[in-house]
């Protein structure tokens, strides 16, 4: 399994079996199709006093070579109307960009902020405008339109 692969590996078998070990709340994940550590699937609960409270989101993580010195790609596999999630599933954290470190290596970190992101948008940097412009001037509408589709695509 860790072979040729090496380091990036070898921190994503860690990752797995510390997961396995003890859980964050409302994270689960593992490899799409072991003993492949590059691709997983991963399935984030809903944020309690959130739109999205309740519902469960499944995304895929997608692992590059240069892992842990370069973040995994995060895409959301279930519909989620949010400003910094596009409607192909990309998601905008900045922890899985501009901010990453190889501290953040354990998917369990990432699983928690991608999760927390839903409770905590950042308008400011949308990758849907539209979106971004409800939640700035009309919270409840968003809110609403953020509720509808969990109870939609992710119930």
């Amino acid at each position: 399994m860790l072979g040729s692969q090496g380091l990036p590996c070898r921190s994503l078998q860690k990752s797995l079996e510390q997961m396995q070990r003890n859980p964050a709340w409302g994270c689960m994940a593992g490899p799409l199709s072991p003993p492949d550590l590059r691709h997983w699937t991963a399935v984030i609960a809903g944020p309690p006093d959130s739109p999205y409270e309740d519902g469960l989101f499944a995304l895929q993580l997608e692992y590059p070579p240069e892992f842990p010195y370069k973040p995994p790609k995060a895409t959301f596999l279930t519909q989620v109307y949010h400003p910094n999630i596009s409607a192909v599933g990309d998601v905008s954290v900045d922890i899985l960009s501009h901010n990453w470190s190889p501290a953040l290596m354990p998917v369990e970190k990432q699983l928690v902020s991608i999760q927390s992101l839903l409770s905590d948008p950042n308008p400011d940097d949308p990758l849907r405008p539209e979106i971004a412009r409800v939640y700035k001037t009309d919270r409840l509408q968003y809110e609403a339109t953020a509720r509808e589709w969990t109870r939609l695509y992710a119930m």
